[in-house]
């Protein structure tokens, strides 16, 4: 299944380096989530376009897990010549990983 059935995300930005937040939908998934959404997997989900590394800080309250991707938004915004300077696409391609 994707992430896309269980979970919704919302990201951010701060110069070169984008969070993407992972919240299920139901607080009964978190540990689903947990489970398979690690730091690596993101990271290899996302080869090509990050250049840096990935930071996982769960959530358990909110049943969320928080993702850092360095080196993900091709220089920040006012360097960037990406069409998505700001990585709000993040979200969505996110939650088009497949997980058990």
């Amino acid at each position: 299944m994707k992430l896309r059935d269980i979970a919704h995300s919302r990201t951010g930005d701060k110069g070169d380096t984008s969070t993407v937040s992972l919240i299920a939908d139901d607080p009964a998934d978190y540990p689903r989530l947990e489970a398979w959404v690690t730091a690596d997997r993101v990271a290899a989900h996302f080869a090509g376009l990050i250049a840096g590394p990935v930071d996982r800080y769960p959530v358990p309250g909110l049943a969320a897990l928080n993702f850092v991707l360095h080196c993900a938004l091709g220089g920040g915004v006012t360097r960037s010549l990406r069409l998505d300077q700001h990585g709000k696409s993040l979200s969505s391609w996110l939650l088009d990983m497949e997980v058990p």
